[in-house]
């Protein structure tokens, strides 16, 4: 079999999740740069990989799949190496809990509202929103007491295991903590915190750092 190839933007939240994924298989692959918000957008014939225009797309041997959430499936029960999903109902119901949080609550307030907000408006040439930030600190705190209470005792985030829902938090949390705001949210929550802090150690992540993180160090 070929290798894969993912396409899209390194600084994504949505790539490097499919990366992580990739990288935690042990799958080696390709990423082709696709930056949806380059001046004139993603290339022409790009719609026939994504419809939407959005990032990712990937492909492997020919077949094609854009969602984040379906490639992670896919990566995972179509390559050899560690399990990233759970077999057992309960367990398996919980991992997809934790991606739907992260997906309709906590991406959007950490990344967009806190973290772009705080560290990007100014560099864009416009005025930091501080209403915008403040409104989304209460939903932020909503969402980290919310994963924290569903760890149990951890110390992943669905139970005893690295799985999909690790994954996917992971980058979405990579932008948070780039906010004071979203640092602070964090040292409130000992046992996200301490996630965090062994999720950001894992090779998978250091291989798919992105440059705004790197010069965020």
């Amino acid at each position: 079999m070929s290798d894969p190839i993912l396409f899209g933007a390194a600084y994504s939240v949505y790539v490097r999740i499919a990366r992580l994924a990739l990288a935690e298989k042990g799958v080696a692959h390709r990423l082709v740069e696709v930056d949806i918000f380059a001046a004139g957008g993603p290339p022409a014939d790009y719609a026939a990989r994504q419809p939407f225009g959005r990032i990712p797309a990937f492909e492997h041997d020919g077949f094609r799949l854009y969602e984040s959430g379906a490639i992670t499936r896919y990566v995972d029960e179509a390559f050899p190496g560690p399990p990233l999903q759970p077999t057992e109902p309960k367990a398996r119901a919980r991992v997809n809990q934790v991606i739907s949080i992260l997906d309709s609550y906590a991406y959007r307030t950490l990344v967009w509202d806190i973290y772009v907000e705080r560290r990007r408006a100014a560099e864009n040439g416009r005025v930091t929103d501080e209403a915008r930030i403040a409104a989304a600190l209460p939903r932020a705190e909503t969402c980290l007491a919310a994963l924290e209470s569903l760890m149990g005792t951890g110390p992943w985030l669905a139970g005893a295991q690295l799985t999909l829902a690790d994954i996917h938090a992971a980058p979405i949390f990579a932008y948070g903590v780039m906010a004071p705001e979203g640092r602070a949210l964090l040292a409130g929550h000992g046992a996200i915190r301490a996630w965090w802090e062994r999720m950001a150690r894992r090779p998978s992540m250091e291989a798919t750092r992105f440059a705004l993180e790197q010069s965020a160090q």
